[in-house]
């Protein structure tokens, strides 16, 4: 199964995005996901929506709003706001983990990469088949 990391954005709109994606994929959400970061010296999280395959698929998209959301433990966000609410709505909870910062890597490639590697050994994400 190939896993693939699809890069939204940071702004309101490309939240939306991610949030009608999920609204509209319900049988397929594999997870809501907050990875959290310092990103030019500040907290920052990125949110994760993971999908499963479609049928009769072997891509498992992982549609990303990278590092564009002050961290919810420091400043409340009404952009974290509407991710809760999406996971309320969808009974479904949402997994946080600590990740470096995509500013440690020198392609954006190689960054996903080392999140697909994070995800796997933390078995959010089936392992490479």
């Amino acid at each position: 199964m190939i896993q693939q990391f699809i890069l939204l954005g940071e702004g309101y709109n490309d939240l939306y995005e991610l949030l009608e994606l999920a609204q509209s994929n319900q049988s397929r959400v594999h997870m809501l996901l907050r990875l959290d970061t310092t990103y030019q010296q500040k907290n920052k999280s990125s949110l994760v929506l993971i999908l499963n395959p479609a049928s009769p698929g072997k891509m498992m998209p992982l549609y990303i709003c990278l590092e564009g959301i002050p961290s919810p433990d420091d400043v409340p966000s009404k952009r974290y706001d509407l991710f809760e609410q999406l996971s309320g709505q969808l009974d479904i909870p949402i997994h946080q983990l600590k990740v470096k910062s995509s500013q440690n890597f020198e392609d954006l490639n190689l960054y996903y990469q080392y999140l697909i590697g994070v995800l796997r050994m933390n078995r959010y994400i089936p392992p490479l088949q």
